[in-house]
């Protein structure tokens, strides 16, 4: 079957392969219905967790017995690290987060953050190498991740900043909003093929082509 990213809260993971990367994607709490990402390295094995949003009765499964070598948190917001303590207890994971997030991520969870990073640094899952992209507004140390398959087109995980239809909420503060539409258009939309793949942190995903025309839209609505 496909890969469509269309999951729900207590269903089977929507899987993707690419030629390096294996794409599992999961939704946890029905309520909020967090996405969250388990990408492995084909060729070493090696895993990456975006987001330990919740249910680590789902995630922990999901991880098996391979291991988990890091936990990426898109943003500080509550629903996104509800499992984060249990997850790296259980799998020893290192934890990476935006610098500018860091010491709130670690606040609400008691989880240090291993290492914070910054636009332009790089994670990796094996021989796979992920950019972090830095995308303040919806909270200052926001992250996506860019993975640039050599054998197809770019991957990019928005967490909140970037949904199919808008970018993510700026809880009516109007300078945010400016702030991240204009992150997201110049780092995302201005750089980026149509073909980009985009997989947020709650919901379907979508491509940067189908999205580009509504930028101005967006803009002008402002939210």
């Amino acid at each position: 079957m496909s890969y469509t990213g269309e999951v729900t809260s207590g269903g089977p993971p929507d899987v993707r392969e690419l030629t390096g990367l294996r794409i599992a994607k999961v939704a946890v709490d029905e309520q909020m219905s967090n996405n969250c990402y388990l990408l492995t390295c084909r060729e070493t094995g090696e895993q990456l967790l975006v987001d330990a949003a919740d249910e680590p009765s789902t995630l922990l499964p999901l991880v098996g017995d391979a291991g988990l070598a890091t936990v990426v948190t898109t943003h500080q917001h509550w629903d996104h690290h509800r499992a984060l303590a249990e997850v790296v207890a259980a799998t020893g994971a290192r934890v990476v987060a935006g610098a500018p997030d860091a010491a709130a991520i670690t606040e609400q969870t008691g989880v240090a953050v291993d290492r914070a990073v910054g636009q332009g640094d790089t994670v990796t899952v094996g021989a796979c190498t992920l950019e972090v992209i830095a995308l303040a507004g919806h909270t200052p140390g926001s992250i996506a991740l860019l993975y640039d398959d050599p054998d197809g087109h770019p991957h990019l995980w928005t967490g909140d900043s970037l949904f199919p239809g808008g970018v993510g909420n700026t809880f009516g503060d109007a300078a945010a909003f400016r702030q991240l539409i204009e992150e997201v258009s110049v780092k995302l939309f201005d750089r980026l093929p149509d073909s980009t793949w985009f997989y947020p942190g709650h919901g379907g995903d979508s491509t940067l082509g189908a999205e580009r025309p509504r930028l101005g839209e967006w803009r002008e609505r402002g939210w």
